[in-house]
């Protein structure tokens, strides 16, 4: 039985990469907005709905740590500092990664260098690669073209912050599903 094409809340972890604060002031400004707005968006989400959730910092004695408006979202959220590009070369990292959530959705930056090394070495490890494209971003908006290509042809299946938090949800009802269309709005 092949993997599940859309998101499933069950089967999802939502790792954050490295949107931290001096790296951002070099993103360009209007993407990065939105990059912040579209992370924002998906870990309230995944909270709401009990989504297992990482977040990363490169070299946060240099880079800064997590922005401030993403870090309050997660006050239990304790991110894991690393020097390497590939989230996966760092142990704290994987031990984290669970067995049972077969599914890994992306978001971050950069998207030529930290996400698509983390994106390439999850779809090696045997996950379900899930890359939120309005939730990545690079320096150079043709790094990220070229990355979100390099990890489609990977395998890994390029979507949206609002198709992955619909497809968690299922469903238009219930509590959950009038607080993520409010953020959504």
């Amino acid at each position: 039985m092949s993997a599940p094409l859309k998101a499933n809340v069950t089967l999802s972890q939502f790792v954050m990469i490295d949107v931290q604060s001096r790296l951002a002031t070099v993103m360009p400004t209007d993407a990065m907005q939105m990059v912040i707005k579209n992370c924002s968006i998906l870990a309230q989400t995944a909270s709401l709905l009990g989504v297992a959730m990482i977040v990363t910092e490169q070299y946060p004695k240099g880079l800064g740590h997590t922005i401030p408006e993403l870090s309050a979202l997660m006050p239990n959220i304790h991110p894991v500092d690393k020097t390497t590009f590939s989230c996966l070369a760092e142990s704290r990292f994987t031990r984290q990664l669970t067995r049972d959530h077969s599914q890994i959705i992306l978001s971050g930056m950069e998207a030529h260098i930290c996400v698509v090394q983390t994106a390439l070495d999850l779809i090696e490890a045997g996950k379900q690669v899930f890359v939120v494209e309005d939730a990545v971003i690079s320096r150079n908006p043709a790094n990220k073209a070229n990355a979100l290509a390099r990890m489609r042809d990977a395998g890994c299946i390029i979507t949206n912050t609002e198709s992955v938090v619909f497809e968690w949800l299922g469903a238009a009802e219930g509590e959950v599903f009038k607080v993520v269309s409010k953020l959504i709005r």
